[in-house]
């Protein structure tokens, strides 16, 4: 792909993004970067969610894994459809009974200070490490795409894309974010969308064995496993799928910051329930794709057996015409920053809400911090990437990112405890209890073939680092 060619789109990419920061900005508050103001459309929000929930990450690995492990990831998405549910009935009217702003801020008046932030730390840990692993990936592409083609190194790429994130959303916050992920959603479906027309063309030319045919009458196309010990075994997935969107999303101020948006309740409810539906048929989409990927390499005579998360870019940037490449460069963009910048915007809202009690403070005052705290988690974000690449190591930025995942089980733990118990915590232990949760769940994790008869943890290591928090604050606490 000719690199001023993709220089110019993702110019006017930003270009756009910038349009939509100065429409939404106008007449902005200190509230409306925090809340909207809460007037965004449910519609809106629903539809925009999706581009934040299919990161980078996403947009490459799904389809990759197809040709390891088939399409056993929808049993996952399964348990994520019934765990979106839960969430709209059970924790969205809580959330919108207590007026909050940051989720965490319940945990306080519950069941102490310490509580209150040791949730907002783990939360603050596991998004800055995420966000930098999934905008880490996009700045490897970028830098494939254009960067190198004009002599710009690769910490001039991270800080050039963290500032024009920064930029566009340090305004208006998330209230900008709400109407950019709806166009960043729209890239995200369109690039998926024009490389399955553009493949399935192939083989029309090719044979009259239609492509999505050829894909789910093959191997690629399995979806339910039923070996126990298997880490892709059913029940196994459905259960931890249930479990993690509970606390990636339910529990989570990035996604919790969006719902929390809408004009009501009832507006919020709405959102999570057809964005649920949504996120199922794209993810299915993703996998039909990564099937199809596979298919037409091997129609095509390309080695792709250890291209692995490279499956989607090697093909649609150097295979699959002209089209598909600059469609696809719009959508790992797309995918990436979404994710990314609503990243940067709930840390700044967690810090600031959290730590700082900015809310508390004066209009003009409660400005002045915050734009100093949004440029500084950028600063940050950007540098965490920087690391990565000089690690320059796959499998430790890799295990860096899964490390972040544990960090949800003690967030995990203390929901349920304050939510469902009528306890009395002692406060000042509960950051200890936080630490060793995780660290008990990584033990048993690592020793559980040897433990548990052959048994090998996958998604649902968080359901066991939820358990050990909870266990944990039932030894630290006594009646009420």
């Amino acid at each position: 792909m000719n690199s001023f060619l993709a220089l110019g789109i993702v110019v006017g990419y930003f270009a756009l993004l910038m349009l939509v920061s100065w429409l939404t900005s106008r007449n902005s508050d200190s509230f409306t970067f925090f809340n909207a103001n809460r007037s965004s459309p449910w519609y809106l929000v629903a539809y925009g969610m999706l581009g934040a929930t299919l990161s980078g990450v996403t947009f490459i690995s799904v389809p990759a894994e197809v040709g390891n492990s088939a399409f056993s990831y929808l049993q996952f998405v399964f348990g994520n459809l019934v765990g979106y549910w839960l969430v709209a009935f059970l924790l969205l009217p809580f959330y919108y009974r207590l007026k909050l702003i940051s989720i965490y801020s319940f945990l306080e008046e519950r069941m102490g200070t310490f509580s209150h932030r040791t949730a907002s730390f783990f939360f603050l840990i596991s998004k800055l490490i995420g966000a930098a692993f999934r905008l880490y990936l996009v700045a490897v592409v970028l830098q494939y795409a254009f960067f190198s083609a004009f002599g710009i190194p690769f910490w001039a790429n991270v800080c050039i894309t963290v500032f024009l994130i920064w930029i566009y959303t340090y305004r208006a916050g998330i209230k900008t974010i709400v109407w950019t992920d709806t166009l960043q959603t729209t890239f995200l479906v369109m690039a998926v969308l024009l490389t399955v027309y553009t493949i399935s063309k192939v083989f029309v030319t090719s044979d009259s064995f239609g492509v999505f045919q050829r894909v789910y009458n093959s191997d690629l196309s399995q979806v339910f496993f039923w070996d126990w010990r298997s880490p892709n075994f059913f029940w196994k997935q459905f259960i931890a799928g249930i479990f993690m969107t509970v606390a990636i999303n339910g529990m989570d101020q990035d996604l919790m910051q969006k719902n929390l948006t809408c004009k009501s309740k009832g507006e919020a409810q709405k959102n999570m329930l057809v964005f649920s539906v949504l996120f199922v048929f794209v993810v299915i989409l993703f996998m039909s794709l990564g099937g199809m990927l596979h298919q037409y390499a091997q129609h095509a005579g390309i080695e792709v057996a250890d291209a692995g998360d490279d499956l989607y870019p090697l093909l649609a940037l150097n295979h699959l015409g002209g089209a598909v490449a600059i469609a696809f460069l719009l959508g790992i963009t797309a995918a990436s920053f979404s994710s990314a910048d609503s990243a940067l915007t709930s840390m700044t809202t967690a810090f600031s809400i959290d730590f700082l009690r900015l809310d508390e403070l004066k209009n003009t005052m409660k400005m002045k911090y915050r734009k100093w705290i949004h440029l500084g988690f950028a600063a940050l974000l950007a540098g965490v990437i920087i690391v990565f690449h000089i690690i320059n190591d796959e499998n430790v930025v890799i295990a860096l990112f899964k490390a972040a995942g544990y960090t949800y089980g003690p967030i995990l733990g203390l929901f349920v405890f304050a939510i469902l118990f009528r306890r009395k915590v002692r406060d000042r232990l509960v950051p200890f209890i936080a630490l060793g949760a995780p660290l008990l769940t990584f033990i048993i994790s690592v020793f559980s073939k040897q433990l548990f008869n052959g048994y090998e943890f996958g998604f649902e290591l968080l359901i066991l680092n939820g358990l050990a928090m909870l266990i944990g604050l039932f030894l630290i606490s006594g009646k009420n």
